[in-house]
């Protein structure tokens, strides 16, 4: 029987989160076939613009991470777009938006269906879902992720067997295809994908129920200011905090880990 604790959750805690679970198949097929179908400037826009940016997370060698998203702070992308009025290099403000809103309904119709339902039900509960593929080889170095106001649950989507896994404090835990794996990511963690395939899950944040809901929002509204300010590409998921901090590492046994990225 799997065990939880402060910072590996329990799935069933959260109810909320079944809509998207029970139609993961149907998210993937949106996924998958966004990837094969999509043209190249509609993969390029997605990956540049829909993606959520971190100047403080680095990965080691030259592997990499790639996201991009339909939700970002409680608002479908090209809403998110226009409020922050983000300028791009390669497009304005409207048209970014214009062209987000557009994609948002040609490939992913259904996964939007699944968020407004849940954010209709459970007071905008969901803030962030983006798909998150972690490329071969990838080894992103230890960090935390400050939102303290927030989970973070992976729906595995595409999971190739092997060693692709999330090392959190004491543990080493694992994706599964069709599964949420719940994690609070204030606490120091570093993923790894050490197969020759990529995997991708739906990266889903969402308010933890047990904290005031207003205490939450107005938690968000400072952070996201601050983030936004920072990086405007961040679209407020990623900021200066979530670099690790040297007690950090030891505080969980993790002294190695700091010689290790040290070395790199």
């Amino acid at each position: 029987m799997e065990t939880f604790n402060e910072y590996h959750l329990n799935p069933e805690q959260f109810p909320f989160l079944k809509t998207l679970q029970d139609n993961w198949q149907v998210i993937r097929d949106e996924f998958t076939n966004f990837v094969k179908q999509a043209s190249n400037e509609e993969l390029k826009f997605a990956y540049d613009v829909l993606g959520p940016k971190s100047k403080t997370i680095k990965t080691k060698g030259d592997s990499k991470y790639s996201a991009f998203g339909i939700l970002f702070q409680g608002l479908f992308i090209e809403e998110y777009i226009q409020l922050h009025q983000i300028q791009y290099p390669d497009y304005s403000t409207d048209e970014a938006s214009d062209k987000a809103f557009v994609l948002r309904k040609k490939y992913f119709p259904n996964l939007a269906i699944a968020i407004e339902k849940i954010n209709f039900n459970d007071d905008n509960i969901l803030r962030n879902v983006y798909f998150g593929t972690f490329h071969p080889g990838l080894d992103i170095k230890l960090h935390v992720n400050y939102n303290p106001h927030m989970n973070r649950g992976y729906l595995g989507l595409i999971v190739p067997e092997g060693d692709i896994a999330m090392k959190i404090c004491h543990d080493k835990l694992y994706w599964h295809e069709g599964k949420f794996l719940i994690l609070d990511h204030s606490y120091p963690h570093c993923p790894h994908n050490y197969t020759n395939y990529d995997r991708t899950v739906l990266v889903v944040d969402f308010f933890k129920p047990d904290k005031p809901r207003a205490e939450v929002i107005q938690f968000e509204k400072e952070q996201v200011t601050e983030r936004m300010r920072d990086n405007p590409y961040s679209l407020g998921v990623f900021g200066k905090s979530d670099k690790a901090k040297e007690e950090d590492f030891i505080k969980y046994g993790l002294a190695h880990q700091l010689e290790w990225d040290k070395a790199l």
